[in-house]
């Protein structure tokens, strides 16, 4: 029974730590990918093919990174977010509504990914601090692509 309660090898009081720290990202990630999703469909102006299609290749990897995050809290033996009532409840970036202007959306997405990369910095500090590689990676890789997803959003408002 003691190999069940040591679940990747890391301290149950950490995984409850983690998981709920992961839940947050989890329901910010939520937000942000309806937020692309709005502005997907809202967009209007002499870009709306670029953005429009970029606009989807966001949203596309958004749900990527929303299962990553979930499976990351099952492996850690508790239990994801999963209600729209939850995400609500526990997001903390902000809710882009009614945005056809390309610019100003970027703008709020630019807000959005930086309020993102302050909660995984925490996360990989946290998460290196107690050897638990497993989330260290993933939101290590998460930093590396929004990072570089920053300056590009942020070339195209110049």
């Amino acid at each position: 029974m003691e190999t069940l309660n040591k679940n990747v090898g890391l301290d149950q009081d950490y995984k409850v730590a983690i998981s709920d720290k992961l839940n947050t990202l989890l329901a910010d990630y939520q937000i942000h990918y309806m937020n692309l999703r709005g502005m997907h469909w809202n967009v209007k102006g002499s870009n709306f093919f670029l953005l429009h299609e970029k606009f989807e290749e966001l949203y596309t990897g958004a749900t990527e990174t929303v299962d990553e995050i979930a499976e990351r809290i099952l492996t850690l033996d508790h239990q994801p977010l999963h209600t729209f009532e939850d995400y609500l409840e526990n997001k903390t970036i902000r809710i882009i509504k009614e945005v056809a202007d390309g610019a100003t959306g970027i703008s709020l997405l630019i807000d959005n990914l930086n309020e993102l990369l302050i909660q995984e910095r925490e996360i990989l500090e946290f998460s290196s601090d107690n050897n638990d590689e497993g989330t260290a990676a993933l939101v290590s890789d998460l930093i590396s692509g929004q990072e570089k997803l920053i300056w590009m959003l942020k070339s195209t408002l110049r």
